[in-house]
């Protein structure tokens, strides 16, 4: 035989009917489960053809049932053509029949009232016994082979524990008393298992309650045994987000039980039973909601990101978030908000989900041309997003992004909304006479929209011209909050456009009116901002007129080392105006004998053009012998003692 233990078979008659599941609502009977026994005679006498297909069919093969002393014929095969032993393949001498056993085919003895006739319990013992007509030694003889029917107890499996919602489930039942047949794989009825959670309480299968079993979307669609004689029946479900109407919550305990009709240690299928149970869990990973800045202007674009794994459904798909009442998405300030908003996916299988919502403010002149008006659209309606949604600020606001991830579980996140006060520079300290400036604001608040380049008007004007010019400054880039202009200086032309006529010296000033300015300014305020520039090289104070190579020289300009009293002697230094303008300037010396006391200070006046050079000269007649130090100084005048270069001195030795 195929087995040396079978499976006890079970009916579906009066008083033998079984539901598939012991407790569920609307549950069906059990189907008759017959056994079938292979039978296999190997006996080289009956192979008479070398390649064809023989039969056994003038001997005997009786299947008997066995209980103690009392058995029961359950069939005698191979004795006629209608009963024949099959060769299984040519010239094998190998001969094959299947008998079936059903749950009444054994002896009656000891059989339970709800067996009408005959019955198999557990222990009763199978014997095939083959009538060989000529054994080996020339005469007849007998072969037998014995099984015993046995009942085991059911396994019920499940692949994981957590379950991400509308992921997929392999759910194994272990059942050999279900592997009827060794030569197939068989199936049996999803509603073998119950489900129930605080959503639902329904089998698997068929006769689950309305919408259940699509929502489970079997696959296949009954539990399939993973191979002929193996026992393990499986199948794939998936974890549904509804069921009677009823939301799966993150984090719920589902329950999930198969009735054994046949436990181990019953004499019969259906005597006893026993619950099989597992318990599972929807998944509760949380989520967390990340808002790019800490700190908005009113007219920003905000990029919110949500990390949610519970609610990546499909592993195949790009999945959404917000837009349904399940898992609603809010972003608010707090005087509009934007409901049900959908963030999507940034890839399959992620559970990331991200979105943007612009910012536009409220009717406000910000760029202080008189006309108050609101820089972006009015707040968009429920359900839209990711990336089309707006909503209407205040100047000092608050912004609030919620995600009801489960049911009564809400994540919020929030950040300010503030104005700034804007900055004005020049790139450069200062530009030549004939250049280009570049004059520079930053401004968040001007960003008026944050997916174009957004422009506007400042004031520039210089020493020459006092009126100036209007300088238009252009955003950088999108959403940059930096704002760029070009002033183009002219010592010729007038004042026009960019053009703005200056001199060498100028001081050339940029003004931005600030409209846009945080508490605890109100919206009726507004600022001057202003940066200044030079027109002309920037020279070191100190290096506008340097002294250097300070000496002793005679009348013709010749150096002295030595010094006789009563000589007189020229005090002298190189003077250079290291500047692109004139510079006047005075040129002082003070002569100090060696006790400190100034025995002569003197002085003279005049004017360097640019880039000149001068030698200036006091002279001196020393009236005592001894050390003396000389000591030049260039200022600005006599009245303004503004140096032009750093003191420099030299030793004097009179004899």
């Amino acid at each position: 035989m195929d087995r040396s233990v079978y499976p006890v078979p079970f009916g579906n008659v009066t008083n033998m009917m079984f539901l598939e599941h012991g407790t569920a609502i609307g549950g069906a009977s059990l189907a008759q489960g017959d056994v079938t026994v292979w039978i296999t005679v190997t006996d080289a006498d009956y192979n008479q053809s070398g390649s064809g297909e023989d039969k056994i069919t003038d001997t005997t093969v009786t299947v008997k049932i066995q209980r103690g002393s009392n058995s029961t014929t359950v069939a005698t095969l191979g004795d006629s053509t209608a009963d024949a032993l099959i060769e299984t393949t040519p010239d094998s001498g190998v001969f094959e029949i299947s008998q079936t056993i059903t749950f009444t085919s054994g002896p009656d003895n000891n059989c339970p009232t709800v067996f009408d006739a005959g019955c198999i319990l557990q222990g009763d013992i199978i014997t095939v016994e083959y009538a060989d007509t000529n054994t080996a030694s020339g005469s007849a003889g007998t072969a037998t082979d014995s099984a015993t029917f046995d009942l085991r107890n059911g396994v019920l499996q499940s692949d994981k524990s957590v379950y991400l919602i509308g992921s997929d489930m392999i759910l194994t039942l272990i059942e050999q008393d279900f592997n009827l047949n060794s030569d197939s794989s068989e199936s049996y009825t999803l509603d073998l298992v119950e489900w129930s959670s605080d959503a639902a309480d329904t089998t698997l299968g068929s006769n689950a309650i309305s919408g259940a079993n699509a929502a489970f979307d079997p696959e296949p669609s009954d539990f399939r045994e993973t191979g002929s004689n193996t026992g393990i029946f499986q199948v794939i479900v998936n974890i549904p987000d509804t069921l009677n109407s009823n939301l799966l919550d993150r984090g719920e305990e589902i329950g999930l039980e198969y009735t054994d009709w046949g436990p181990a240690g019953s004499n019969y299928v259906g005597q006893e039973s026993e619950d099989i149970g597992i318990t599972i869990f929807t998944s509760n990973f949380g989520a967390t909601i990340e808002l790019d800045q800490k700190v908005y202007t009113w007219t920003d674009k905000v990029y919110i990101t949500i990390v949610a794994p519970d609610h990546n459904f499909n592993s195949d798909l790009v999945d959404e978030i917000g837009n349904t009442a399940s898992d609603p998405i809010k972003i608010a300030t707090r005087g509009f908000s934007l409901t049900l908003y959908k963030l999507v996916e940034t890839g399959a299988d992620t559970g990331i989900f991200t979105g943007e919502v612009i910012l536009t403010g409220f009717s406000h002149d910000a760029n202080g041309d008189g006309t108050a008006e609101r820089p972006g659209a009015a707040t968009s309606g429920a359900g839209a997003g990711p990336t089309n949604g707006t909503l209407e600020t205040d100047n000092d606001d608050g912004l609030t992004v919620s995600f009801e991830y489960s049911s009564d579980q809400t994540i919020v996140n929030s950040a300010l909304i503030r104005w700034n006060i804007g900055e004005v520079q020049w790139l450069e300290a200062s530009y030549p006479a004939s250049g280009t400036g570049i004059v520079r604001v930053i401004d968040a608040d001007m960003n008026l929209n944050p997916e174009a380049i957004d422009n506007f008007k400042i004031d520039a004007w210089s020493d020459s011209d006092a009126g100036g010019i209007s300088v238009t400054v252009t955003e950088t880039n999108e959403a940059t909050g930096i704002f760029e202009g070009t002033v183009f200086f002219t010592v010729t032309n007038d004042s026009s456009g960019h053009r703005l006529r200056v001199s060498e010296g100028d001081t050339v000033t940029a003004e931005y009116e600030d409209n846009t300015l945080p508490d605890p300014y109100t919206t009726a305020d507004e600022l001057d901002i202003g940066a200044t520039t030079l027109i002309g090289t920037i020279v070191s104070p100190l290096e506008r007129a340097p002294a250097t190579n300070l000496r002793t020289v005679d009348a013709f300009g010749n150096s002295l080392t030595a010094v006789s009293v009563d000589q007189q002697v020229q005090i002298s230094a190189d003077l250079v105006n290291g500047q692109d303008k004139e510079q006047v300037f005075a040129y002082l010396v003070q002569i100090q004998d060696g006790n400190g006391v100034t025995v002569s200070l003197a002085w003279i006046t005049g004017q360097l053009t640019s880039g000149q050079s001068f030698s200036p000269a006091l002279s001196w007649i020393p009236t005592e012998a001894g050390t003396y130090t000389a000591t030049a100084f260039v200022w600005e005048s006599i009245d303004n003692p503004t140096a032009l270069s750093p003191p420099v001195s030299t030793t004097i030795s009179v004899s």
